[in-house]
């Protein structure tokens, strides 16, 4: 019963990490503006750690039993973090970053505690995967302290 839960989990993650690289790629792509340089180019690296993650959680997935779904189970749910109307809104950009990586922190913790006791490879891949967003956080945490002095 553990091992379901555990996947159930592992897929929301999943979809999360899928979420954030597309919309990280749709921001990194509309942003406009001498100020939204920095963010895209952040953006745009980070696009290819979040695919990473999502890697990571479909190997586990497959390795508990599970199966990784295929894109008509996707449903989204970032709207925080979907292009501005503005394209050179950069503030609004970053907030939705940081609330996508609060997100993420907020499942992972989660999948560290279902975890405990009972899979602890699946608990040190989320451990790891934690302390990625909660760099990714910080990260833009101190973009929105510069940007807001602007």
């Amino acid at each position: 019963m553990a091992t379901k839960a555990i996947i159930a989990a592992l897929i929301d993650a999943y979809w999360s990490e899928i979420e954030t690289v597309q919309n990280y790629i749709a921001n990194a792509t509309n942003l406009d503006g001498v100020r939204a340089e920095a963010i895209k180019n952040s953006l745009a690296a980070d696009i290819t750690e979040e695919l990473g993650h999502a890697q990571q959680l479909a190997r586990r997935i497959k390795v508990l039993g599970g199966k990784v779904p295929g894109s008509m189970a996707f449903k989204a749910t970032q709207k925080y973090l979907q292009p501005p109307k503005d394209s050179t809104d950069v503030i609004g950009v970053i907030k939705g970053v940081i609330a996508a990586e609060e997100d993420a922190i907020k499942g992972y913790n989660k999948l560290v505690k279902l975890c405990d006791g009972k899979d602890y490879v699946t608990q040190d891949l989320c451990i790891t995967l934690l302390a990625d967003e909660e760099e990714h956080r910080q990260q833009f945490r101190g973009f929105l302290r510069e940007y807001a002095k602007a």
